[in-house]
């Protein structure tokens, strides 16, 4: 398929997981790539692979954040896809008895206010040309609690949802569509690290998955590919769920 054909993408935390897998399928859906890391050596391998550009990018800094989609601009003359996808999940953010201010406000500052960050500089871009999709990476988390918490992650992770709602409204008659994807646990690096250190917290999580296993990067990749391309053209202000159904379960399957 080439349902991005001609499209401009900045995808953000695009040199591992979720990112790069996505560069690589709006790649072959036809798109040109922005790649958007702090990973230097991992952003130019992803950028050269799917033929794109690699911008170093710190989210959390605002001139970066204009600076990066002013590039894309300048570069390549439009913007249509934002997928704003960076984020952390490192492990001094655990219960709200023990997760320091500085780990909580670490974790809000890439995970949320980055996000903020991304909208508020791709946005004018698509206002000029009267279309655009904006992808924000949610969670399932924005929805359900853990007794095994991560209390930052999660709350900056609600943020994200109710955030890409409220934009999706606003900008909705100027042609511009906002959505949030929820992915369950994935197989990335970043979960994966998690998870080695602590394989309970591992085993208490994927025993409520109902398909039985962490979902690939390419499954979220692919969901992003659809709320990128005119097949959703009629959803935005909307909550894209692709987590194996652990949101719905009650009991999971024998």
């Amino acid at each position: 398929m080439q349902r991005l054909a001609d499209r401009v993408a900045v995808i953000t935390g695009a040199a591992s997981g979720i990112g790069l897998a996505t560069a690589r399928r709006f790649a072959a859906e036809g798109a040109r790539v922005v790649v958007a890391d702090l990973d230097e050596t991992g952003g130019k391998a992803a950028a050269e692979e799917v033929g794109g550009l690699f911008v170093r990018t710190d989210v959390t800094a605002e001139d970066e954040v204009r600076g990066l989609f002013q590039t894309a601009w300048d570069t390549y003359g439009r913007l249509d896809i934002a997928f704003n996808n960076a984020g952390i999940s490192p492990p001094d953010d655990d219960s709200i008895l023990e997760t320091g201010i500085e780990a909580w406000r670490r974790v809000q500052e890439v995970n949320l206010t980055s996000v903020y960050l991304c909208c508020k500089y791709a946005i004018p871009h698509m206002q000029a040309q009267g279309k655009g999709s904006i992808i924000n990476t949610a969670s399932f988390v924005a929805r359900m609690g853990a007794a095994t918490s991560q209390i930052s992650y999660t709350a900056s992770k609600g943020g994200v949802l109710a955030m890409s709602r409220e934009l999706g409204v606003q900008f909705a008659r100027e042609g511009i569509r906002v959505n949030a994807l929820s992915p369950g646990p994935v197989n990335t690096p970043l979960l994966q690290e998690l998870f080695a250190k602590d394989p309970e917290r591992a085993a208490r999580r994927l025993v409520h998955i109902p398909v039985g296993r962490f979902a690939e990067p390419e499954e979220i990749a692919a969901a992003a590919a659809f709320l990128a391309s005119d097949d959703s053209s009629f959803i935005t202000a909307a909550e894209f769920l692709v987590d194996g159904g652990i949101s719905g379960a009650y009991v999971t399957p024998l």
